[in-house]
């Protein structure tokens, strides 16, 4: 969703971080481009004025103008303002009440709302007992779709009963959830294709007989500016207490985000990456700052990791690795666990350094390599796994059969294995990746094992 207004931005920093001195001339021009980024990307013009005003304020300022690396000065402030106009509150559920604390999920039809729903059940199920309810007797199957997705990850749903009104299933709902000793209860409303007083009538009975901590407002980061005008209304008429964007993976522009802190003044909670259970992710200010500014996101990346990962078995393969042992087995474990972090490009934007080549990793097809490589893998023996040294000519060309790919494909797979393997077994002599960095530190690159640093095999 922020990818173009990256785009931008990094092309207006590129200019300015190039030069040891910046004029106020050079500062004028760098937020006049800033401004036209921040306005294609649909965000409001009042929001576009605040922000630029302030950035170009602290930029003019004795800091900038005498700092050792201006042009990294301007790009700091310019992070910070960000994460200003983001929000820097806390972005935490407040399930601070008595037992069931209740939630309720408000929005447009087609927003995302009941699968947001099952998304942060599946969240809180870690550690609390949730109960998802459906007040959608609108919508066909609405109710039907809920309890499929509870079932799907294990969390509890209300039992459908036809011909009840939406007052009714919200008291049905609470009296199980007490009974069934819920700590919280999830309540996922109708939504409607347009904004009308009998939907915001409705909700606030809800409300009323609920009493919930937690109005999540769901809007489709696709809505662009019409983000505003939703998120006002849902505000003024329900009170909403926090955000939840979905399709934040999509060609949105950035604007829905902004604009619609800025409309309702509360924080966004979650960014919603995709279909998938596990993709919600929760919001930080400063990292999706960092994203935009393509400084990358390590945190996400390892609170991803550890959530999708098998944490026992990877400890399990890298006590083999510092023993120098690694097979094609464990590359195809890696793999893995690769895929399961998203695609090669959504990984290469969280990385610091190579955030900026997002957009050529993902040209190059780098998922679609990393499926081809799998598929080699899989194509091997058991034995061909354990000891690829046994792979010769004819076994080659059965494998490349095998996996509908070309010989020299599988002669790169087993180039990059060995090139790792050998890695690995430096790592092994050290004993820990920090002995084995240690190493390097000391030099020379003649004894890294892809030979020197200017080596074209390097």
């Amino acid at each position: 969703m922020f990818e173009t207004l990256s785009d931008k931005l990094g092309a207006v920093f590129n200019k300015i971080t190039s030069r040891g001195v910046l004029s106020e001339a050079d500062i004028d021009s760098a937020m006049r481009e800033i401004r036209i980024a921040l306005l294609e990307a649909d965000v409001s013009l009042s929001v576009v004025k605040d922000f630029i005003a302030e950035v170009k304020g602290q930029a003019l300022g004795e800091k900038v103008v005498r700092s050792i690396k201006p042009g990294q000065m301007v790009i700091k402030i310019v992070h910070d303002a960000l994460v200003k106009l983001l929000g820097d509150e806390d972005t935490e559920l407040n399930l601070n009440a008595p037992a069931p604390v209740v939630m309720m999920m408000v929005g447009l039809q087609g927003s995302g709302k009941t699968t947001t729903a099952a998304k942060i059940a599946a969240k809180l199920k870690k550690n609390k007992r949730v109960l998802l309810a459906s007040t959608d007797i609108y919508r066909p199957a609405a109710q039907e779709q809920l309890n499929q997705l509870g079932d799907s990850i294990g969390v509890d749903s209300l039992p459908v009963i036809e011909g009840q009104k939406p007052y009714e299933i919200t008291l049905r709902a609470l009296d199980a959830a007490k009974k069934g000793v819920y700590d919280v209860l999830i309540i996922d409303t109708a939504g409607r294709l347009q904004i009308d007083e009998a939907m915001m009538d409705e909700l606030c009975e809800i409300k009323k007989l609920s009493q919930p901590t937690e109005i999540l407002l769901v809007a489709d980061a696709l809505i662009g500016q019409e983000a505003c005008h939703v998120a006002k209304a849902f505000n003024e008429k329900v009170g909403v207490t926090g955000l939840v964007l979905t399709r934040a993976d999509g060609t949105s522009r950035a604007g829905a985000a902004l604009s619609m802190k800025m409309a309702t003044g509360v924080p966004i909670k979650y960014l919603g990456t995709g279909e998938k259970i596990d993709e919600l992710e929760a919001f930080h200010a400063d990292r999706i700052a960092g994203r935009i500014l393509g400084q990358g996101d390590v945190v996400s990346l390892v609170e991803k990791a550890i959530e999708t990962v098998d944490q026992e078995q990877a400890k399990k393969e890298m006590d083999a690795m510092m023993k120098g042992k690694f097979d094609l087995n464990d590359l195809l474990s890696q793999m893995r666990n690769m895929k399961k972090l998203g695609s090669m490009g959504s990984i290469a934007a969280m990385i610091p350094g190579l955030s900026k080549f997002k957009n050529q990793i993902e040209q190059a097809g780098g998922d679609e390599i990393l499926k081809k490589q799998e598929a080699i893998i899989l194509s091997m023996t058991i034995k061909e796994r354990k000891n690829p040294d046994i792979i010769k000519a004819s076994r080659k060309r059965r494998i490349a059969l095998g996996a509908g790919v070309e010989v020299f494909e599988v002669n790169k797979l087993l180039k990059s294995y060995e090139q790792m393997a050998s890695m690995i077994k430096q790592m092994g002599k050290f004993g820990s990746i920090k002995g084995f960095a240690q190493m390097l530190k000391r030099g020379p690159m003649a004894n890294f094992p892809f030979g020197p640093m200017n080596n074209k095999r390097f």
